[in-house]
């Protein structure tokens, strides 16, 4: 009998990249670009039709507004700024969900914004305020044993540990900065067997080869990675075989 790990599958999409509606297929939940680092009306409206026809878990993927960077780039802004942009994106995204007869049931950060509010308490207490105002039912989706599942769990939100199968990691918690070479695992062997170490023995080992303990409710492949469709069709097989 195939084991069932209790696991989410998810992927950030609607980013202009990838194969979104093949990854679809694959993954629970899915993060939709909402304008900020990338998207826009119609991009949103494509992915939540293809995502609510699949039965995929529809959230929001909302950024520091910095398209020029993908939203990539540290930004030290004000906290009603930050509150605005974040609101700003949510509701888009929750606008087109009403106009096609979905809900949008999650919140997951993307980029400088998800990584700054993983480690500053008091940012994360700015986006989960957002992400609060905009629906006290969203599920908060952050970095496991960061400052942002801590924020949401003071607020008394429904929240999902998340760990990275094609991220490596650094020995506090936190994932290596993209500036580095090695921070992206592009062998799909290799990030499907730190997807099964984190599954099935809730650990990481992180780039000093030291052993990290993390919780995973939740687990993200990203869609605009060269080989994303192939790891993503590799995780569920090995999702659904258990």
């Amino acid at each position: 009998m195939a084991k069932d790990w209790g696991i989410d599958l998810n992927a950030d999409l609607g980013e202009g990249c990838g194969d979104d509606e093949a990854i679809l297929a694959c993954v629970s939940s899915a993060n939709i670009a909402c304008g900020g680092h990338a998207g826009d009306a119609d991009s949103m409206r494509t992915a939540v039709r293809a995502a609510h026809k699949l039965g995929v878990k529809i959230g929001a993927h909302p950024s520091f507004e910095d398209r020029q960077n993908f939203g990539r780039s540290e930004m030290q802004l004000p906290a009603e700024i930050v509150y605005a942009q974040v609101s700003a994106q949510i509701r888009a995204l929750q606008a087109i969900c009403a106009e096609e007869g979905a809900v949008c049931v999650h919140v997951k950060p993307h980029g400088a914004l998800y990584n700054q509010a993983a480690r500053d308490l008091a940012l994360a207490r700015v986006v989960v305020s957002a992400i609060r105002a905009a629906g006290e039912h969203l599920c908060v989706v952050g970095l496991a044993g960061s400052a942002l599942i801590a924020a949401a769990r003071e607020a008394g939100m429904p929240f999902a540990q998340e760990a990275f199968a094609d991220r490596r990691y650094n020995p506090d918690g936190s994932l290596m900065s993209r500036q580095l070479a090695a921070a992206v695992i592009t062998d799909n062997a290799q990030a499907l067997a730190q997807a099964k170490q984190m599954v099935e023995h809730h650990s990481v080992t992180a780039h000093d080869g030291s052993s990290l303990t993390l919780a995973v409710d939740t687990l993200c492949l990203h869609g605009d990675g060269a080989h994303a469709l192939a790891l993503a069709r590799q995780l569920r097989d090995w999702l659904d075989a258990g």
